[in-house]
């Protein structure tokens, strides 16, 4: 109910302490001084795409992007903002609960009055459907003093989780009309800020006052790209899992007796998956991107799995702990057809009882292979976006029977020499995402939070609160704005021989890079963690002393910082252009042709190759 939202909750002792944290800011983001550098207009990844966004997004997509700067920072155009006359910000949940969530609103009302105390922040009840009905809470110190470095959405709830249809957003233009903002502040994930895009550019043909910014805020960490290192929740919901993993893989070293597979959330992409193995070290992980990239099907699996179990008991070791993405089921390419068979069938209104008989031949005796509880969570209403009920499908329990099966006919064949095999699964879904969030997801998520006001200050419409430069300490972060449509790619689908069509542009989730340094780090230990029991247990989260400063692996050993280097790039060329003037030397113009030419070449190469790697979908 909507009178249950943002009322006091009881603390325990930990959680009273942890509300008397006040998040650090870097240097850029003190005092009441805007200071904004704009940067060369923004493009997308694929300059193929370049011009399906452009129709789509006419009055959004070609937007610089902002620098924030500290104020002892020499930037002769920069802008200044020194007054700032009062405004009224909407702010809404949108997407599924993520430790930290509640930080960025800390972070935004505290900015928002620290420029001005007549500034006024409305939290929308109930996600989208409060955004809609125009339901909303003014958010005060007082209402916010037991949410502060708390877990979950509870002071505003959330809902349905999405601005798409022309009815929706109509009813969010109206509302922020009918409210008088000038800014709405969007916290969610790659969908959430997708429609952020279609809001904002709806809003500026609208001539709407109101001016939309992003927060990346989502546990699946999929929302990342050259701009994004990470998002706010994906730190905390890898370290409460580790710990459950790594207890797990210490059962399994004491009882020596079982297997133990544990599904771990992570729908399109197996980021979360990837973390927590180089986190607690289990013996083996499956990972989506893998198995859609080898094209391994149901069978190559299981064969992977029990050659593993084998290869342990060769070794004395008839336990283990085998790690997989909720997502998996959907990588598996027979199992990924038969879902959209079935699917294709519930759209033609086709009832369950009659789908198996519908079914084409090939799937038809894939289904039926199947063991009874998976063709009945297979048969599932799909989500809004057309994938599979994914939290509902036991993917662990599957292989795990796939598993078990193989390994009791290789143990009568006498090709098996273990002890019985014994699986015990378990999903790992829900018990992390309302946990008290990391101290690195309460700094990030605060200072996003203030990032959203110097946005909406600057006038931006469109854009994502954006820190780089995350695997250093606080005062060396970078704080700045990206557009979102610069984060937008366009997925082509082949339809039948000679058909190609276009879809609508979107920020599509980012999966686990195969060529990154986090994936390699996992494939150069992966045979010690499959043969040598080194479990690794980080413990509980800590708020201070040892591990409190400890961040995600896969964000340490990842080169980033994007938008400093662009920086840097400009300045670079900025240095040419003073150097390189009418009345400069002959050689002075000839080494700047020569560096310049050679330069545009390997540039002009390696975008060639990018673009040519482009994923069509079939």
């Amino acid at each position: 109910m909507d009178s249950d939202f943002g009322i006091a909750r009881e603390l325990s002792d930990l959680q009273q302490q942890r509300s008397l944290y006040l998040p650090l800011l870097p240097p850029c983001l003190q005092g009441t001084t805007v200071r904004v550098e704009y940067g060369d207009t923004a493009t997308v990844l694929d300059p193929s795409d370049a011009n399906a966004v452009s129709r789509y997004f006419p009055n959004t997509y070609g937007q610089p992007l902002a620098h924030f700067l500290r104020e002892t920072a020499k930037v002769p155009d920069a802008k200044i903002i020194t007054e700032h006359p009062a405004i009224r910000v909407g702010v809404v949940f949108s997407g599924r609960q993520s430790p930290g969530g509640h930080n960025v609103i800390w972070g935004l009302y505290n900015a928002l009055k620290s420029h001005n105390q007549r500034n006024v922040l409305l939290g929308f009840l109930g996600g989208t459907e409060g955004l809609f009905a125009q339901k909303t809470l003014e958010i005060s110190d007082d209402v916010l003093s037991t949410y502060k470095n708390q877990g979950g959405y509870d002071l505003l709830g959330r809902t349905k989780d999405q601005i798409r249809t022309s009815e929706q957003v109509n009813a969010a233009l109206a509302s922020c009309k009918a409210l008088k903002l000038d800014g709405l502040v969007i916290i969610g994930g790659v969908t959430s800020n997708t429609d952020a895009a279609q809001l904002a550019e709806t809003f500026a043909d609208a001539k709407c006052a109101t001016k939309v910014v992003g927060v990346p805020v989502t546990l699946n960490g999929d929302l990342k790209n050259q701009f994004v290192e990470t998002d706010v929740g994906f730190d905390t919901i890898c370290k409460v899992n580790s710990q459950l993993i790594s207890n797990v893989c210490t059962d399994a070293l004491s009882a020596e007796k079982y297997y133990y597979f544990v599904r771990l959330m992570g729908r399109k992409a197996s980021h979360v998956a990837l973390e927590c193995t180089l986190q607690s070290h289990p013996n083996m992980v499956i990972l989506g991107e893998e198995v859609a990239a080898s094209k391994l099907t149901l069978f190559d699996l299981t064969k992977q799995v029990c050659d593993a179990v084998q290869a342990r008991a060769e070794k004395d070791k008839n336990h283990g702990v085998i790690l997989l993405p909720e997502g998996l089921i959907e990588s598996i390419p027979e199992v990924y057809a038969l879902l959209q068979e079935i699917h294709s069938l519930q759209r033609e209104g086709v009832s369950v009882e009659k789908i198996s008989s519908q079914l084409s031949p090939w799937a038809s005796a894939l289904f039926e292979f199947l063991p009874p509880f998976i063709k009945k969570q297979l048969l599932l209403h799909p989500e809004s976006d057309d994938s599979a009920q994914l939290s509902q499908i036991e993917t662990e329990k599957l292989l795990a029977h796939l598993v078990e099966t193989e390994m009791n006919k290789r143990l009568k064949e006498g090709t098996y020499k273990g002890k019985k095999f014994n699986a015990i699964c378990h999903f790992f879904g829900y018990q992390a995402r309302g946990s008290l969030p990391s101290k690195f997801d309460c700094d990030y998520a605060y200072v996003l939070g203030h990032i959203c006001y110097h946005i909406l200050a600057a006038g931006l419409n469109g854009y994502l609160a954006t820190v780089t430069n995350l695997k250093n300490p606080v005062n060396k972060w970078k704080c700045g704005a990206a557009p979102l449509t610069a984060m937008m790619s366009v997925k082509r689908y082949s339809r039948g021989p000679g058909t190609l069509s276009i879809g609508k542009p979107t920020i599509h989730p980012a999966i686990v890079d195969l060529n990154g340094k986090a994936y390699e780090l996992l494939r150069q230990n992966a045979t010690r963690f499959l043969l040598e029991d080194i479990y690794r247990n980080p413990g509980p989260l800590q708020f201070d002393g040892p591990g409190a400063d400890a961040k995600a692996v896969s964000l340490c050993v990842e080169d980033q910082d994007y938008m400093g280097r662009i920086k840097q790039l400009k300045e670079y060329l900025d240095n040419v252009r003073s150097i390189v003037k009418p009345g400069c030397s002959q050689d002075v113009l000839k080494a700047a042709l020569s560096a310049m030419s050679s330069v545009t070449e390997i540039l002009s190469v390696m975008s060639s190759n990018s673009n040519s790697g482009q994923r069509i979908l079939l």
